[in-house]
């Protein structure tokens, strides 16, 4: 991050300082499609007037463009930057105000702006308008029309709305707008917000909720409109084929119903990407796209929580970057992967993204200070060629090929560079030697192919260098900044380990990174698995096929030795005790999940095949030094979250231990309906305890209605008998220490036995209801 140019670089550099370092509202800042121009919209801030400013970069004499306004006058809803041909140059600036006055700008070097033309927007004098953007050679803006009665039905206020677009053409003559086109009236109010080809209408935040559970997505080639829940997966299109047919009701006939039982829209900040998506973060940070066939698929979780509605979220694509800015941290993301490449913390809070032109790679910034450049790709001062790394290559291709090869004679790296048979760590070697050089020379010394593996493994190689960066800064820098490289480096490291294989050798080395930095660690395995709550409470991970089977992986004992080497699995679930204890039974419920979906219930290949993931995480429990309560309530919370039969007796048993009998009932309801046979085992328990006590006496109601169908009064009364207490040495009609059983608590559960149908008597029920004995004679087949 490296600071360009000074604000001292555009004309009147003082007031576009004075304007940033102002606290309250942030304004709205656009940058040319040069690079040369700033234009910041200042909104009202006492005691100045709010202001649209243009700022000049390498100031040349002119006029300056200024334009301000008295608050009970319209202000403007957007500045948008058009295509002009011929001798106006490449573009012309179009400031667009609320009540529908359009004024077209234009700059002449050493003349400075000059204004073309004033244009009304709208047709009608009362129209409002509250969202604009261009598309192509035409203006897309949603407007406001009011109610001409004062007491006009509620129900029509409420669609007061309406989409509408309009040619705009600059030429040597000046500028002249198209007619009217409608493209959606009797609306709710929307945002809208154009890509080079398709118009997303998004719903204002102060929407109706019936109206804000789905997205519009105009094509105004095909006159198409597509509807789209993506939260629900539900996706429609309609063509409009005549100006009557653009309605809102008409175009929502059909689907109202479905659309009003869905959720609303969860949306904090929307913008466009430069791929012709429409970007959208939610209140609780997390990032996705909706492409323009109304699919969604999601990007990245930002960190910090909950987003409020003061929070500042920016987003801009650069190729297939995504870069978001909040709260002064700067997240880049690969937007094909969702993988985080970068994560960089700013000393200032608020900055605007500005265009970078010519420098691929180079993010813009600008702040209070400056203008400053983040570059994610590799900095020139890395670019000398490595041999240790080339050499490290060979290596690690020795030990691989050696403990593949059947041969008992050891392969150096002299052989293998000599021999023909091995090419990949040649190929990698030439890759890593070229990417390595400066760029002045990119195709020199390359063949095609590995100019392609080059492309694939470019993010793996940034990765890489960026790591090896971390790791010198780690070993130069002073004692007080040691502990937060440290966290930034366990966080690599472990991302980087559960990319490669889990060997014997990875499994000791994550072993000592939990032990050394417990806390990183356990942020590490976090950001990997991708685990957070959602809005329901429940724990979710979004991690990949490839980490859940490493994390699950229960290596054999020969393996783990002597020397305490632990498991992956044992290693999060000890993290989890340490940091976040309530999250332990959903995690392992989430491991099950994984498990069932991808291994048969008696694979031996798969990680339950030989211990069951809730007796790990019981041992991880049981090595603890203290326990206490709480520790017998995550215990259970394990046995019960497997789901497994013995699990939940187990559970069943420890809750009669404690005496807990509100939660026996709740557990025997819950369980009994996976199976008959745990149902049987669960009734048979709770009878025994029954009989011996009358604890459960207040809860009979409940128990009674668990019997199986298999048991009759005499099994009933069996098992009764074979579970009462002793009788007492003196035997007394009324005994003093506490109410013997009798047979009227017994009632009620013989009745129900006796009262019900026999098994047999349900079998044979069909037959016995059939209307004609014997059936009737089959039809001859001839």
């Amino acid at each position: 991050l490296r600071q360009v140019s000074d604000l001292s670089d555009f004309s009147r550099g003082h007031w576009l300082r004075e304007l940033l370092c102002r606290g309250g509202e942030p304004s709205h800042v656009q940058s040319s499609p040069d690079g040369q121009h700033l234009l910041l919209l200042q909104k009202s801030r006492p005691p100045t007037l709010p202001r649209v400013v243009a700022f000049q970069r390498h100031s040349i004499a002119g006029a300056d463009l200024e334009r301000s306004w008295q608050p009970p006058q319209p202000a403007p809803v957007g500045l948008l930057f058009l295509q002009s041909p011929v001798v106006l140059g490449s573009w012309v600036l179009a400031v667009v105000w609320e009540h529908g006055r359009t004024e077209v700008w234009h700059f002449v070097v050493a003349v400075g702006w000059q204004l073309l033309q004033t244009l009304e927007l709208c047709q009608g004098a009362r129209a409002r308008v509250v969202s604009v953007c261009s598309q192509g050679a035409s203006l897309v803006w949603c407007e406001e029309r009011p109610p001409l009665g004062a007491h006009s039905d509620m129900s029509k206020c409420a669609f007061r709305f309406c989409v509408c677009a309009r040619a705009l053409e600059v030429g040597e003559q000046g500028v002249r707008l198209g007619t009217v086109r409608m493209v959606l009236h009797n609306s709710p109010e929307y945002q809208v917000l154009a890509s080079p080809q398709h118009v997303f209408l998004v719903p204002a935040a102060a929407g109706f909720a019936t109206t804000s559970t789905f997205l519009l997505i105009w094509h105004p080639e095909k006159a198409e409109f597509t509807i789209t829940a993506p939260s629900a997966g539900f996706i429609h299109s309609k063509v409009l084929r005549s100006s009557s047919e653009s309605d809102f009701r008409k175009l929502l006939l059909g689907s109202v119903g479905l659309l009003s039982g869905f959720v609303p829209l969860d949306i904090h900040t929307s913008t466009v990407s430069n791929s012709g998506g429409l970007l959208l973060v939610s209140t609780k940070g997390s990032v996705s796209v909706v492409e323009p066939d109304g699919t969604q698929r999601h990007i990245f979780d930002l960190e910090g929580g909950p987003l409020t509605q003061g929070s500042l979220v920016q987003l801009k694509t650069f190729g297939s970057i995504l870069a978001c800015v909040l709260a002064g941290v700067l997240y880049l993301v690969d937007q094909n992967s969702g993988r985080l490449i970068e994560k960089e913390v700013l000393s200032m809070k608020e900055v605007h993204f500005l265009e970078s032109q010519g420098e691929e790679g180079n993010i813009q910034l600008l702040s209070q200070t400056g203008i400053y450049s983040f570059s994610f790709s590799k900095p020139e001062d890395s670019s000398r060629p490595e041999p240790c790394l080339v050499e490290m290559v060979f290596e690690e291709a020795c030990r691989y090929y050696q403990r593949r090869s059947l041969s008992s004679s050891k392969l150096t790296v002299e052989k293998l560079k000599k021999g023909g048979t091995f090419q990949a760590p040649v190929v990698l070697a030439a890759i890593l030697q070229h990417s390595l050089e400066q760029k002045q020379k990119p195709a020199r010394g390359l063949q095609d192919t590995y100019a392609k593996l080059l492309s694939t493994m470019s993010l793996e190689l940034q990765s890489y260098m960026s790591l090896e960066l971390l790791k010198a800064c780690v070993v130069c820098a002073p004692e007080s900044e040691v502990e937060s490289y440290c966290k930034e480096l366990v966080e690599q490291e472990v991302s980087r380990i559960l990319q490669s294989d889990m060997d014997k050798d990875n499994l000791a080395y994550l072993n000592s990174v939990f032990a050394s930095f417990p806390k990183a660690a356990w942020k590490a395995i976090r950001s990997c698995l991708q685990l957070q709550q959602n809005g329901d409470g429940l724990l979710v991970a979004r991690a990949t096929p490839e980490i859940w089977k490493k994390v699950l992986c229960q290596p054999q004992l020969e393996e783990v030795g002597q020397n305490g080497m632990v498991p992956l699995f044992e290693l999060i679930c000890t993290s989890f005790l340490k940091f976040k204890p309530k999250w332990l039974p959903s995690f392992v419920e989430l491991t099950q999940q994984y498990v069932s979906s991808s291994w048969s219930y008696s694979s031996k290949e798969g990680p339950e095949g030989r211990v069951p993931l809730y007796k790990r995480a019981l041992g991880v429990l049981a090595q603890k030094n203290k326990h206490g309560e709480a520790d017998d309530e995550m215990e259970l919370e394990l046995l019960l979250c497997s789901k497994r039969p013995k699990a939940v007796l187990q559970a069943l048993h420890l809750l009669i231990h404690l005496k807990q009998w509100q939660r026996v009932v709740e557990v025997a309801e819950k369980f009994s309906k996976l199976s008959p046979l745990l149902n049987k085992e669960i009734f048979v328990t709770l009878l025994a305890e029954f009989a011996q006590h009358r604890e459960l006496d207040p809860y009979l109601d409940r128990l009674w209605p668990l019997c199986p169908a298999e048991l009759t009064a005499s099994d009933i009364l069996t098992m009764v008998l074979q579970h009462l207490p002793h009788a007492q040495e003196d035997p007394v009609p009324f005994s003093s220490e506490g109410t013997p059983l009798t047979v009227g608590l017994l009632k009620p559960l013989l009745q129900r036995v006796v009262q019900r149908p026999s098994v047999q008597e349900e079998m044979y029920s069909d037959a016995l209801q059939s209307i004609t004995f014997p059936p009737p004679t089959p039809p001859r087949e001839y």
